[in-house]
């Protein structure tokens, strides 16, 4: 069986998402995984995204996280225009917020810094840490800027398996894939 090409499939799976029964105990569980797997991460600095079009909402799991060490810093994404890459602005529950350019909030007028982790969201995942995101390239050229790169997890929901997905040229794997029913792969696990 051949794979649809990549716009049909991120269609079909942002409508996936959008009806899968109990996607609210779905995001719960999968919570729990992130929160789980955060505890033996020696990272201070995480950079996230706002969720959109039925995403998993990695931000409560990761303010939790960040209440345990005063100095942890969680930072969501600001587009850099000039160079299709994101740079991440501390990001904390109540900070101003203000819209991008394709309508998600970003932090506003908070400091810049470069994550040492990074949790990417998945449209879609295949063996060995290939995730498919929006296909705008954001997150693979933001990785292949930065250095020393950060480790990489992507979150989803298990619906999202793709077993016939091929790389790209373009595409960066990921380090950990977690969804709700637990680490599917954790290339330092």
């Amino acid at each position: 069986m051949l794979m649809p090409d990549r716009a049909a499939l991120r269609q079909k799976l942002i409508q996936e998402r959008l009806d899968l029964p109990h996607r609210l105990d779905l995001a719960e569980q999968l919570q729990s995984v992130l929160r789980i797997w955060l505890l033996r991460r020696q990272e201070k600095t995480i950079g996230a995204y706002w969720p959109i079009k039925g995403e998993f909402d990695p931000l409560p799991a990761l303010y939790r996280w960040s209440e345990a060490h005063p100095d942890r810093r969680i930072g969501l994404p600001v587009v850099d225009k000039d160079h299709g890459t994101l740079r991440f602005h501390v990001w904390y529950p109540g900070c101003p917020m203000e819209e991008d350019a394709y309508g998600i909030p970003k932090p506003k007028d908070t400091e810049q810094f470069q994550p040492q982790l990074m949790i990417l969201p998945c449209l879609g995942y295949g063996p060995c840490g290939l995730r498919l995101g929006y296909g705008g390239g954001f997150m693979d050229r933001t990785l292949a800027e930065l250095t020393p790169r950060p480790i990489t997890a992507g979150v989803g929901y298990a619906h999202g398996f793709l077993p016939l997905l091929k790389a790209e040229p373009t595409d960066v794997p990921v380090d950990a894939m977690l969804t709700e029913e637990g680490v599917v792969w954790d290339v330092n696990g």
